[in-house]
């Protein structure tokens, strides 16, 4: 299971950190993606960060503003976001796959129940 948290309402510029925290399997085999899907929009991957090296990838969007971390003494990834901007107001989830991440979110599972971020002056 996947426990997404840390959203809410910031303003434009502002920052937050997302948690994704796992309970009940082996987290360190895992690699953890963070996908986000804006109202009227399809589903899309925001970044993601492979269970063997550690290696992270980001889409564009984001690149330079959002950093991906994991932490697997406590079982969980970090997003953290600055330099918000209204464009990235979504519902936030996480996401697991064993070992390496992909750019196919079908490859993903055990979907969290995804975390509220608004970006709103």
């Amino acid at each position: 299971q996947l426990v997404e948290s840390g959203g809410g309402l910031v303003q434009p510029g502002g920052s937050l950190r997302l948690s994704c925290e796992a309970f009940g399997f082996s987290f360190n085999v895992f690699a953890i993606g963070w996908f986000r899907q804006a109202p009227g929009k399809g589903r899309e991957g925001v970044s993601c960060i492979s269970a063997t090296d550690g290696s992270t990838n980001y889409a564009d969007s984001v690149k330079g503003r959002f950093t991906i971390s994991r932490d697997n003494a406590r079982n969980t990834v970090y997003l953290q976001m600055d330099s918000l901007k209204p464009e990235d107001t979504a519902i936030y989830y996480c996401a697991r796959r064993f070992g390496y991440c992909s750019a196919r979110d079908k490859e993903f599972g055990s979907w969290g129940q995804g975390t509220q971020v608004t970006v709103s002056s």
